[in-house]
């Protein structure tokens, strides 16, 4: 029970950084003054979905019994997790300028909650195949 609860608040939790962070706490760069719209813009609009997905799959980590089935979510939200960590990184990207907004706070913030991410729910899923039943 505990380890549900846990782990359920801890992905609710990190999807929400996820998803809501670019857009209101650690904010990617707004407009150009032409009206066109940055490479981060779109990063983060992805990342919205990634953290939605993780919100979800945590949800259905904290009302699952089956320590089987909770495993399998931990490793599906892990996984989720190198996605949030790519879009930035390596897929999407942001602006060239590495003054910019989205590359002095908003990447680093989503690498650092996506790394967490990634260890926690890797250990769990580790704790639940091998914690004796």
């Amino acid at each position: 029970m505990k380890n549900r609860i846990i782990s359920g608040v801890a992905g609710v939790v990190g999807g929400g950084l996820l998803s809501l962070g670019p857009q209101y706490i650690f904010r990617v760069c707004g407009l150009i003054p032409d009206g066109a719209i940055m490479r981060c813009h779109w990063s983060a609009q992805a990342e919205i979905g990634v953290g939605g997905l993780i919100f979800a799959l945590s949800i259905f980590l904290f009302v699952s019994k089956n320590p089987v089935s909770r495993s399998a979510y931990s490793v599906s939200i892990a996984l989720t997790g190198v996605l949030a960590l790519l879009i930035p990184n390596y897929l999407l990207g942001g602006c060239m300028h590495p003054e910019m907004a989205c590359r002095t706070t908003a990447f680093p913030a989503i690498t650092v909650i996506s790394i967490l991410i990634i260890l926690f729910f890797s250990g769990n899923a580790l704790y639940l195949n091998f914690h004796k039943r």
